[in-house]
């Protein structure tokens, strides 16, 4: 196989993280946050820090052994150097053909809604769908014809998303204008919700998931055994800091009860208060640049993965996925293979929008959570590392992962809570793929 060239440097990995983790979440999942938390601002912020403290222990975590491997595949190259080949078949399994496509396939979507808010077209699902796998196509092409362009996209798309977040933040904090009134009815009252809080967590997790795409592109990144720690360790504080700045701007501006009755159409009407009645579009042009950075970061991994795992004969027809064009540094077979599977997620996403099965949430946030399942095998494995001397930070080596383990836990519970009946039956099924990968292995 053609030896990779190292593409990317510090800069390229932590705007991948960032690029991801902000642009979607952050814009459609902030009145979910209010309404599990019962609309508390306060409630809401201690959410944002169990959710940023869950992911960066998990970072620090495996930073110790992306530290320790350069190797192609990113987690499934964790799993299968410090685990076993067998459970890095699994999680490959899993991530190629549930976590990838099903979280690319709902920030399309979103980009899909934002795209006809902007141009004023018929926000019908099927109209959204539909142009959310126009998007899909388009950057399936683009990752796979140019890694340059891909990767400057990125960046761009990162400086982009910012400007509105913090534009926002900045004028919500010297705003001491009254909150505006809002003809819509609230999706819920301000009240109090109990334990009921923790069901934030997945959208949280949502909003800041998306680090752990960036170890894909590990053996592509310019000394990455030092590069990796630092950029998984500084983006997702990057993000938690973004993140709060711009929930207690746009808080401030308009009031959780604005936010609440309003949904995703809470920027537009801000953008508009704020800069006129084209300020709408010119902030919602910003979102759908800073959505189509995550699209594009998420399509960046996921065409990779299949020519990783295909490499190592992970998967059917592996001795035709892994052959790599010349002239594109890539796999074909790898590209089509990841959108033929980000396609079947959009029509299972489709009907689980279209039925409103998973209560208002959406087939990635089921995903992220059964990822956060299987990282809890990894910090165990840095817990043993320590004891066999391998670490010997006993912060970096066992507190860490507890914490770490203790994060998994919380998303897993605030999971199950946010929707107890489908939420077990789509984590059941994840783990009927991830025993479909490891029998392949056997076999």
């Amino acid at each position: 196989m053609k030896q990779e060239n190292k593409h990317y440097g510090l800069g390229t990995a932590i705007s991948m993280i960032v690029g991801i983790c902000i642009g979607s979440g952050i814009f459609f999942k902030a009145d979910d946050i209010l309404r599990f938390t019962g609309g508390n601002i306060r409630l809401s912020v201690l959410v944002f820090f169990i959710g940023a403290f869950c992911v960066i222990f998990g970072n620090i975590t495996l930073s110790q052994l992306a530290s320790r491997t350069d190797n192609a595949g990113g987690v499934v190259a964790y799993f299968e150097e410090f685990i076993s080949p067998k459970a890095a078949n699994a999680f490959g399994w899993f991530q190629m053909y549930a976590y990838y496509p099903s979280i690319a396939v709902v920030v399309s979507w979103v980009a899909g809604i934002y795209t006809t808010m902007l141009f004023n077209l018929p926000s019908t699902l099927e109209i959204q769908v539909f142009i959310g796998m126009i998007y899909l196509f388009f950057f399936h092409i683009l990752n796979y014809f140019s890694l340059k362009l891909g990767g400057r996209f990125q960046n761009i798309s990162t400086v982009m998303k910012i400007i509105p977040l913090l534009t926002i933040a900045i004028i919500g904090f010297f705003s001491n204008q009254p909150h505006p009134v809002t003809t819509e009815q609230l999706v819920v009252p301000i009240q109090d919700v109990g334990v009921s809080w923790l069901a934030a967590l997945v959208p949280i997790a949502f909003s800041f998931d998306g680090w752990v795409i960036s170890t894909s592109i590990t053996h592509e990144v310019r000394n990455a055994k030092k590069t990796m720690p630092i950029a998984l360790t500084i983006g997702p504080l990057i993000v938690l800091g973004i993140y709060l700045a711009y929930f207690l701007g746009m808080s401030s501006l308009v009031g959780p009860e604005y936010i609440l009755a309003n949904g995703d159409n809470t920027i537009y009407e801000v953008g508009n208060q704020l800069f006129g009645s084209r300020g709408g579009f010119i902030i919602l042009f910003f979102i759908l640049i800073a959505v189509l950075g995550v699209v594009n970061g998420l399509v960046l991994g996921n065409i990779r993965l299949p020519q990783s795992l295909a490499a190592k004969g992970m998967i059917p027809n592996s001795k035709k996925i892994r052959k790599i064009d010349n002239r594109t540094e890539l796999s074909p077979h790898a590209a089509i293979t990841s959108c033929v599977i980000s396609l079947v997620w959009m029509v299972i996403h489709y009907f689980t929008q279209k039925t409103q099965v998973l209560s208002g949430g959406d087939v990635s946030e089921i995903a992220i959570v059964f990822s956060y399942i299987t990282y809890v095998i990894l910090y165990w494995k840095v817990i043993q590392m320590k004891k066999q001397g391998i670490i010997t930070s006993p912060i970096l080596g066992v507190l860490f992962p507890i914490l770490g383990m203790a994060g998994s836990g919380i998303i897993v519970i605030g999971g199950v809570i946010s929707n107890p009946i489908f939420v077990p039956l789509f984590l059941i099924f994840c783990l009927s793929i991830s025993l479909s990968g490891y029998f392949y292995q056997i076999k």
